[in-house]
């Protein structure tokens, strides 16, 4: 077995997590070459190339996954044993990528992500945001939270709790229902306006968000998110209409990672986030209604 420099996994980490060795030797506060001297030692170490050399910048390779995450456990847990050393407490500490859709990052993470920032002042959050089925391995994500049926084969996690539709107007009236685009093409509300609604081609949209203010507007009626579609005085819910299936919640990780302690904790923090913002994700508060 190869004698691995430990100091070398700085250089290794810095790279995966800036995507740049120019970015990484700043952060570092060394030159370029050195960066790049130090990253050709690790891999020649380990057998393996650890980065593909894209025009975009140094990206994971998608196998050495697990040996990025190897290395920023061990970089916590020298921090862990300096704290010990000095009589610090530990904390959980470190980088933890967050992707999520655009109704999520906008109407409810920015909150729990506030509350787990309070608790663990030396965790770095970082929230990306994605409409479509993403690829943690090459987004550079840790955590996925995500409505869907089910998870896809390469993610592990748990449900933490659902997501409720329901259908509104602008108060200034409209008839016409706004269609679902691009990936809410596919996605159970799509389903229901094609079993329950009359749909026009006038007008749609391929996010939520955006069908919310074309609805304020008074392009037509939507499907919403209980949590965009309640909070918004521009709109009123529709009763009378047969109930839209809800979908649930998955707060998960790349399956390969699903064992790592601090990511494991952060995704246990983000499903009590969640868990604890039900009324406003089932839409269980709202009273403004009309026929």
């Amino acid at each position: 077995m190869h004698k691995n420099n430990w100091d070398d996994l700085r250089f290794v980490l810095a790279v995966a997590e800036t995507g740049s060795v120019s970015a990484a030797a700043r952060d570092l506060g060394v030159n370029h070459a050195t960066v790049l001297r130090r990253i050709a030692a690790f891999e020649d170490r380990q057998g393996a190339p650890i980065f593909d050399r894209t025009p975009q910048g140094y990206q994971v390779h998608p196998s050495r996954l697990r040996v990025i995450e190897a290395a920023r456990e061990v970089a916590l847990a020298i921090d862990a044993m300096d704290r010990m050393i000095k009589g610090a407490q530990a904390e959980l500490s470190g980088v933890v990528r967050v992707t999520s859709t655009d109704t999520f990052c906008v109407a409810i993470l920015p909150e729990v992500l506030r509350d787990i920032k309070i608790a663990s002042p030396g965790l770095r959050i970082e929230l990306g945001c994605s409409n479509a089925h993403v690829d943690l391995a090459r987004l550079h994500a840790d955590i996925a939270v995500r409505p869907a049926l089910r998870l896809p084969d390469d993610l592990r996690g748990e449900a933490a709790g659902q997501m409720v539709f329901a259908a509104y107007a602008p108060k200034s009236g409209g008839a016409e229902w706004l269609g679902l685009r691009g990936t809410l093409a596919r996605s159970v509300a799509a389903s229901w306006m094609q079993t329950h609604v009359s749909q026009s081609d006038a007008a749609g949209a391929d996010s939520f968000l955006v069908l919310r203010d074309m609805a304020a507007a008074g392009l037509g009626r939507a499907i919403l998110p209980c949590c965009l579609g309640d909070g918004d005085s521009r709109l009123v819910r529709l009763s009378g209409l047969p109930p839209i299936p809800p979908v649930p919640i998955w707060v998960a990780g790349h399956s390969d990672l699903s064992d790592v302690p601090r990511l494991r904790i952060v995704r246990r923090l983000l499903a009590a986030g969640l868990m604890a913002r039900a009324d406003r994700l089932t839409g269980s508060g709202s009273t403004d209604q009309r026929a």
